[in-house]
């Protein structure tokens, strides 16, 4: 963000977790399965739709935003989430990146990071798997094979030099089964 121009400002998971009440937390940052049925879950929809509101917001401003954010749908109930926060954007030049890495280089980033002692969890496998589906991007990235400016100068070429972004309409036309939600808007 530091070398393109305009105004640009980091909205995701990490800042909101922040904002996120401890009773409530992780919020956004929940993990595929549905750990928290009845506590947490019901409102993390209502957590990415003000994180999607926002984004659209700056973006409105003329503001540029980068989001990092996963986004899956293994709760208890399917609650479609990524489709609803996709038609949020509606309108506005968004680019959907998928950042990709394979599990044994996440497992080796982790044990040289956190635990020398830690083997691949099964919440990473799940992870992976969950945060990639439907798996329509606007581009991919792959953070074993390029550095993080790498990944960041792939990703200015692509909005440099277009095509112009699709991922976020293909998904905001999409339907899946889900049930309702606070905050939930269509």
């Amino acid at each position: 963000m530091e070398t393109y121009a305009g105004l640009w400002i980091n909205l995701g998971v990490d800042g909101f977790k922040q904002l996120t009440s401890p009773r409530y937390s992780p919020g956004i940052g929940l993990r595929p399965g549905g750990e928290s049925p009845d506590t947490i879950e019901p409102f993390v929809p209502t957590l990415y739709f003000g994180l999607y509101d926002s984004i659209a917001a700056h973006s409105r401003l003329g503001v540029n935003v980068v989001a990092d954010v996963g986004h899956h749908d293994a709760y208890s109930v399917p609650r479609g989430i990524l489709y609803d926060c996709a038609r949020r954007l509606a309108g506005l030049p968004a680019l959907f990146v998928g950042v990709r890495c394979p599990l044994d280089v996440i497992v080796a980033r982790r044990q040289a990071t956190w635990d020398p002692h830690r083997g691949p969890d099964a919440h990473i496998r799940r992870w992976q798997r969950e945060v990639h589906t439907p798996g329509i991007y606007d581009l991919e990235v792959d953070t074993s094979k390029s550095t993080p400016d790498a990944c960041a100068e792939q990703i200015r070429r692509r909005l440099d030099q277009g095509p112009p972004p699709t991922a976020f309409a293909q998904l905001a036309a999409m339907q899946v089964a889900s049930v309702a939600t606070p905050g939930a808007g269509t």
